[in-house]
């Protein structure tokens, strides 16, 4: 995970980026982007409402080098530095074309739970209290 870069970003840097309004500009659209980590394509949607943090991966192509614990890792150091209350974690992985049940078995594990929402359908869902 040392050398997993996003986007081209090392972790470092993004870890850096976390403060800017760069990021803010690079992460928040609330529309859906395509970006790669490590050898991995996520689909991916991030948005707020209020003091919580939407974050939608919808489709995830590849990896298994760490890139989920490094998107994980990052999504709370951003929620923490800018003093979100939760982070609302959606993956779908339960109705893909070629499911990865070893994705599905470490999100059971992590204590997601599958749940169905109106523009979504049923995901991974799970909504973590940040430190602040």
């Amino acid at each position: 995970m040392q050398n997993l870069q996003i986007e081209g970003y090392t972790i470092e840097e993004l870890n850096e980026l976390i403060h800017s309004d760069e990021f803010e500009t690079l992460i928040f659209s609330n529309k859906p982007v395509v970006f790669n980590a490590g050898s991995a394509e996520i689909l991916g949607q991030f948005h707020k409402e209020g003091r919580e943090l939407h974050v939608d991966l919808a489709h995830i192509d590849g990896g298994g080098e760490g890139v989920l614990i490094a998107i994980n890792s990052l999504v709370k150091k951003y929620a923490e530095a800018r003093k979100f209350e939760a982070i609302n974690w959606y993956v779908n992985a339960t109705n893909c074309a070629n499911p990865n049940p070893k994705l599905q078995r470490i999100l059971r594990l992590k204590q997601y739970e599958i749940r169905t929402f109106d523009k979504k359908g049923a995901v991974f869902y799970k909504k973590e209290k940040t430190a602040n």
